[in-house]
């Protein structure tokens, strides 16, 4: 995870590097600082620092993986990485009702986006408890 959180610490600082030189752009060709951009610029910096530090953590508790390691070789890392669903449609159903959600904030709709919230959180359990109930149940019968 030292690799992912040195990424996001290089993105978060060249983000505020850029915010600095957009507000001197602005100075010296209109005289006023364009704030819009800049506090987009800052608030992005922001939020790719919180991925960063979570990252950080993230790597101070785990043992380090073989892409954190100097000595680490490509077969290191080989086997096992976790189990994902070869077929599930919950995903597409949570895109799908999130689309939703989202043309109802576009035309402010309240009660479309009262269903497209609904239909996403049900949809999101559908995805969480797949494994846990009907044909796909895993564990013991």
């Amino acid at each position: 995870m030292k690799t992912e959180a040195n990424i996001f610490h290089v993105i978060w600082v060249t983000l505020l590097v850029f915010a600095g030189g957009y507000i001197w752009w602005a100075k010296v060709e209109d005289g006023k600082i364009e704030w819009v951009g800049t506090v987009a610029l800052i608030l992005s910096a922001c939020l790719i620092a919180m991925c960063g530090l979570y990252f950080s953590f993230v790597a101070r508790r785990i043992d380090p993986r073989p892409e954190d390691r100097a000595d680490g070789e490509m077969a290191d890392g080989a086997g096992e990485v976790g189990f994902f669903s070869p077929g599930s449609y919950w995903p597409f159903g949570i895109a799908l009702t999130a689309t939703i959600a989202g043309v109802g904030v576009v035309f402010w709709y309240p009660w479309l986006i009262a269903v497209g919230l609904i239909s996403v959180l049900v949809t999101v359990g559908g995805l969480l408890f797949e494994y846990y109930t009907g044909t796909r149940r895993l564990g013991p019968e």
